[in-house]
């Protein structure tokens, strides 16, 4: 297509990557917001602390199954349909949680939220990943790689600030508001053309490069899963007189590294950082759990695990771009996100029940428990990379 020629000459700030960009920073805000404020609406209607965590059970165990299925159909019928649709289903979804006076309305609508929400994510990634020409890809999808952090940042601090003055109808009839402004924004992107995959007539397989990666991100959802539902509650618990200071950090976390790493470069083989990365995200899990104090300690640990951890998911679906053929791109992203989510949503069950009958530090410390286990596969991924090709140029070429 002309229109999609013209703007790969100028680089990485197209039209289409700003877009997509400011509708990826959106999803994440509007996500996070809710993480941390529907456990406490829930706790509001008679919910304990570990029922409060199921409704991210429920919603993860959506999105990490639906990311199967929305990955590949997102290769079928093309990312731009796939984020229409998506978008202006939730706003059905969020009206309806406006609505609800009962728990189980909630356990209910979560797991078709979170299938949607996967769709919102497999196919802006993918989508992004098909309009960075190769020589941008590294610098492109780390300058993407800021949206989410942006969303996370803003989201829990915005919902947990707004909960008592608006109340918790007219926060999700705001949140559905704001997906509706998204279904409208999605629709001015350039349609896919034949070259990006979508003209395909059956679902595809992930490629067989994405089992270390899934095998990671799957153990570091297993961490990660109660920090969104628990960290304010922990907070609050301790009296902290800021909730979210855990997940604020968290997002600031990975908006510094990456801050950082713009500065300093990511090196020819960006992926050869995921050892490091995850180190640093083992080192924040472990200050959580081990750290005296309240506020300080959240305060720390936020930093220093969100650096980390954005970087891990940063370096991994690049990775996944450089390695799957165009025709897989969604499902790759797809079995990562499928990974990822079910491994935070049997975090938030599992650790949360092991939080309501011992602490919240316990649940810290079981994290830092399986990051380390991830290690391995985080060193054989940076190993195998330095073999591995893309289908139109390496890896290595990436610039600094």
């Amino acid at each position: 297509m002309a229109e999609d020629a013209q703007a790969e000459q100028k680089g990485i700030f197209t039209r289409p990557f700003l877009i997509l960009w400011a509708f990826y920073f959106l999803v994440f805000a509007a996500g996070y917001q809710l993480f941390p404020v529907v456990p406490l609406h829930l706790r509001d209607l008679g919910a304990s602390l570990a029922e409060s965590g199921r409704f991210q059970t429920a919603f993860m165990l959506g999105s990490g199954f639906g990311s199967l299925f929305t990955g590949p159909l997102g290769d079928r019928l093309g990312p731009r349909r796939v984020l229409r649709l998506s978008s202006l289903l939730l706003v059905v979804i969020l009206a309806a949680y406006a609505l609800l006076r009962v728990r189980w309305g909630f356990y209910l609508l979560a797991p078709i939220h979170g299938v949607l929400w996967s769709a919102l994510r497999t196919a802006s990634v993918a989508k992004v990943g098909g309009i960075l020409r190769p020589e941008h890809r590294a610098q492109g999808m780390s300058l993407f790689g800021l949206s989410g952090p942006g969303g996370v940042a803003l989201g829990p601090l915005a919902g947990l600030l707004l909960l008592p003055h608006l109340g918790f109808a007219w926060m999700l009839a705001i949140l559905a508001s704001v997906f509706a402004v998204l279904h409208l924004l999605i629709g001015t992107l350039p349609r896919e053309s034949e070259r990006d995959g979508a003209t395909r007539t059956s679902f595809t397989l992930p490629d067989r490069t994405v089992w270390a990666p899934v095998t990671l991100l799957f153990l570091l959802g297993l961490g990660f899963g109660p920090m969104p539902p628990y960290s304010a509650q922990e907070a609050k618990a301790l009296g902290m007189a800021w909730p979210s200071a855990f997940l604020t950090c968290f997002a600031l976390g990975m908006v510094g590294i990456r801050a950082l790493l713009s500065l300093t470069g990511m090196g020819r083989r960006p992926v050869a950082l995921l050892p490091l990365m995850l180190a640093i995200a083992t080192v924040g899990s472990a200050l959580l759990a081990f750290l005296p104090g309240g506020a300080g300690r959240h305060l720390a640990a936020g930093l220093v695990y969100g650096g980390g951890y954005g970087m891990v998911h940063t370096l991994l679906f690049m990775h996944i771009i450089d390695t799957c053929p165009a025709e897989r791109r969604g499902a790759g992203v797809g079995a990562l996100f499928f990974a990822f989510d079910v491994g935070t949503a049997l975090g938030a069950l599992g650790l949360g029940w092991g939080m309501e009958l011992t602490s919240f530090r316990w649940g810290w410390a079981a994290g830092v428990f399986l990051l380390a286990l991830a290690m391995p596969a985080a060193r054989r991924i940076a190993r195998e990379s330095r073999t591995v090709t893309t289908g139109t140029a390496p890896s290595a070429i990436l610039e600094p």
